[in-house]
């Protein structure tokens, strides 16, 4: 094995707030199913190296999965910029058409104060670099492992948007020598 890396990503619970919001990093996990928790803990390797976004559901769902992860920021979620905490239907009303057009290329658009996601996928592979061999579990965003499967599976930037990642997700993605392994995409507890 020696310089391979076996990466569990992990998508973040729901977050415990309204639903149809581009949620900032301050909105809370819901941490309330620990079935679901004590299921994808059995799930994960013992004694892994483990890595969280900054933001407060990321750090909410690993502490609720037992792990003290290194804080690592090249692993945050798209930055939204000025939309951050709005609801999609209010900027549908306030920004009608220009708020459309972005999303007929949301890879490569930024909203305005905000990254794209190529930005994210560049700022995703500088923190992937860095990890050290072995099992490496990181607890993260949807955008974080669609950005990660985009490395992996050297995808155009609007192709990885079209993975679903569901919270509580596991996929696992292996760095080689040779290159890179896919061994699962969004995988739920109850579908193993």
């Amino acid at each position: 094995m020696g310089t391979e890396t076996n990466l569990w990503l992990i998508r973040h619970a729901r977050v415990d707030g309204p639903r149809g919001v581009i949620h900032g990093p301050d909105a809370p996990a819901d941490t309330s199913d620990a079935a679901a928790f004590a299921a994808l803990k059995a799930r994960l390797p013992k004694n892994a190296f483990a890595v969280s976004s900054p933001a407060r559901r990321t750090r909410e769902t690993a502490a609720s999965l037992g792990l003290d992860p290194v804080i690592e920021p090249a692993f945050r979620e798209q930055d939204f910029g000025v939309w951050t905490g709005r609801r999609h239907n209010d900027l549908v009303a306030e920004l009608g058409d220009a708020y459309q057009d972005f999303w007929k290329s949301p890879a490569s658009n930024r909203p305005p104060g905000g990254e794209s996601f190529v930005d994210q996928i560049a700022r995703a592979d500088a923190g992937l670099a860095p990890l050290p061999a072995g099992d490496v579990v990181l607890v993260v965003h949807s955008g974080t492992i669609r950005a990660a499967l985009a490395i992996a599976l050297d995808l155009n930037p609007d192709g990885a948007l079209r993975f679903v990642i569901d919270p509580l997700s596991v996929t696992r993605i292996d760095r080689l020598e040779s290159g890179w392994r896919v061994v699962a995409v969004n995988q739920r507890c109850q579908d193993a």
